[in-house]
């Protein structure tokens, strides 16, 4: 909380920075594995009509998914917490990860926070609408790699189900909404959502 807060971020972005470049580093190396590549596969097939994520890495994007509802924000874009001017992340990260320096905003010099969700801020609403009105249409929801423990996207599912969606659950814990699924798959999502695409794409 005291560095991945907004609160924490506001008081000393320093802290914030230096707690997060790991994460950014690791981030902007990361390549999509086989579970994302899936998923962007059922897309392709028809299957699959929309990504609902708590990941701010943005590789369902990078696979090629197009519907995609980030909840939790994104590393594409930063944002001044004064002005309020919005600037591409790419070039920032870039330099960031050169120099270790907090990125101020080149408008009026004050700092830029990243596109993602800190504790303590608001969902964005857009895509929380979004999201939510696509569990409500959802005839299946696949939920994979989620512990299920953090709203409100813990409550997608149970929307989707109150709607009337079978779901299916892909984790390698047990989940507080695991007795609301009609499948429930104790296993890595990588080896098993591309195992699960090559039997539909044998039934095509």
């Amino acid at each position: 909380m005291a560095v991945a807060s907004v609160h924490g971020f506001r008081q000393n972005p320093e802290a914030f920075y230096a707690w997060i470049y790991p994460l950014v580093r690791l981030t902007i190396n990361a390549k999509p594995n086989p579970a994302h590549e899936a998923l962007a596969r059922l897309e392709v097939l028809g299957n699959l009509k929309a990504i609902i994520t708590q990941n701010i890495d943005m590789l369902h994007s990078r696979a090629g998914n197009t519907v995609v509802y980030e909840l939790h924000g994104h590393m594409r874009e930063a944002t001044c917490v004064h002005c309020f001017a919005v600037y591409p992340a790419e070039p920032l990260i870039a330099q960031f990860l050169k120099d270790h320096q907090v990125p101020h905003c080149p408008s009026c010099g004050s700092v830029l926070k990243p596109n993602v969700i800190l504790f303590g801020e608001q969902l964005p609403i857009r895509q929380l609408l979004a999201a939510q009105d696509a569990a409500r249409k959802a005839d299946v929801l696949l939920v994979v790699g989620s512990s299920l423990e953090v709203a409100p996207a813990s409550d997608i599912p149970v929307l989707a189900k109150k709607y009337g969606a079978q779901i299916i659950i892909v984790n390698l814990e047990p989940t507080p909404l695991d007795s609301l699924a009609q499948i429930v798959i104790r296993a890595d999502a990588a080896e098993v959502l591309p195992q699960i695409v090559a039997h539909m794409e044998v039934r095509v």
